[in-house]
């Protein structure tokens, strides 16, 4: 792998540029496999690496029926976080902003990480004892969640204005230090180049249509636009299409999926350097480092696999953000966007083992993108192992026919 640095930059850019090597390799498809990932975004990348990187698993093929990374991982916003209410989910998701910390240095790739914090507006006091509560369990286990005035959120955020005229005006505010943001289709090229050094194959525009099932019922590989591939493993890594591709196999799992939509203004001077989220009326906002405003609302209101707006949506988000940041009125929007996420019934992830034996899944990432490093570093350690990572023993199948849901209220914001 070719080692990206100030001289290699200067180096190349004395011969214009034609002498950079290929980030990945474009390999024929074999016939065989030991493990086929399907799903060449964050959470199906991170498993490939760490397949190869922590269990020295190389003969391994990322399917991706598109383009790598432009599938939900490109309709990411990109949040990293780990202000959860569950202990298990808490622990979870503090490693995934730590292994983000250290990501660009490990990778050599640039992800443009910037710890710059969040901030929770508090407009009710419902959500005030529900984010004291979370602050509590989360000062158990490391990561920070602190209250503060609103003097101090109007220092923080001198973008918002007066509160006078504000219908819903916040009673405070909880600052998150460690959140962060990265370049999202940074972190899918980041992970594709280090798991292709490792021997990693990684195919494009090759969609899964099929399993391969063997007398027992058991999966045996996949059938694709480009022929059957068979596998010891079947990983599936799909986002927001998890639910539509294990139907294939005959394989029900416990997912709702809607469409949530986002949109970003035109570029504008500096004016917000922390991430800003308003629970109570499901708002979320920061500034990229192009100079945009980055804004996102809830999800629609019914289950749907479609990536567009749905303007009553829209319509509810615009309002929220005029009336907090009243001279957003003047900004034009530059464009917008919807993906397909997929959640479990009780909020949390599932990194698990099905009932068809040889088939794995990796899904229920309601707003993935911070959980992209864990996720695949845990799915890699079940499909290496065959037995869950301790982080994500909770997180199996067998909940939902156990009782033992993990209701997690901090997955996103709700109205």
């Amino acid at each position: 792998m070719q080692r990206y640095s100030i001289y290699s930059l200067v180096r190349n850019a004395l011969t214009h540029h034609e002498g950079w090597q290929r980030a990945w390799r474009s390999p024929p498809l074999k016939r065989r496999y030991q493990v086929v990932i399907v799903g060449a975004g964050g959470h199906g990348l991170s498993t490939a690496y760490h397949l190869a990187k922590e269990h020295g698993l190389t003969d391994v093929a990322v399917l991706e029926k598109g383009w790598l990374g432009g599938g939900n991982t490109a309709r990411n916003t990109h949040t990293i976080r780990s202000n959860y209410i569950r202990d298990v989910s808490i622990r979870f998701h503090d490693v995934s902003v730590k292994l983000y910390e250290q990501m660009s240095r490990e990778l050599n790739f640039n992800i443009l990480f910037s710890q710059r914090s969040m901030i929770d507006l508090i407009q009710s006091f419902g959500k005030l004892r529900d984010l004291r509560r979370r602050s509590l369990a989360m000062a158990l286990h490391g990561p920070q969640y602190q209250l503060i005035s609103v003097d101090e959120l109007q220092r923080r955020i001198p973008a918002m204005g007066s509160l006078d005229q504000v219908r819903l005006p916040p009673l405070a505010g909880m600052v998150h230090p460690e959140a962060a943001m990265a370049r999202h289709d940074a972190v899918a090229w980041s992970y594709a180049r280090a798991a292709d050094a490792r021997g990693v194959e990684i195919h494009q525009h090759t969609e899964v249509t099929g399993f391969v099932r063997g007398p027992d019922g058991a999966v045996t590989g996949v059938e694709t636009n480009r022929g059957t591939v068979s596998a010891d493993i079947v990983a599936l890594a799909t986002a927001g299409s998890t639910s539509d591709v294990a139907r294939r196999a005959g394989l029900s799992l416990p997912l709702v999926t809607r469409n949530l939509q986002a949109f970003v203004s035109e570029p504008v001077k500096p004016l917000i350097d922390v991430i800003v989220n308003c629970p109570d009326v499901g708002l979320y906002l920061m500034q990229s480092d192009k100079g945009e405003i980055v804004i996102g609302g809830g999800t629609d209101p019914y289950p749907s696999y479609r990536q567009g707006s749905h303007f009553a949506t829209f319509e509810d988000t615009v309002a929220s953000l005029v009336e907090l940041f009243p001279r957003f009125k003047a900004l034009k929007m530059l464009r917008q966007w919807g993906g397909a996420i997929e959640f479990a019934y009780d909020a949390s992830p599932i990194i698990s083992k099905t009932d068809l034996p040889g088939l794995l899944v990796s899904t229920g990432w309601y707003g993935g993108f911070k959980s992209i490093p864990v996720g695949g570093l845990t799915f890699a350690h079940l499909i290496a192992t065959g037995t869950p990572h301790p982080l994500a023993e909770a997180f199996g199948l067998d909940r939902f026919t156990g009782l033992k849901f993990l209701l997690e209220a901090g997955t996103v914001a709700q109205r």
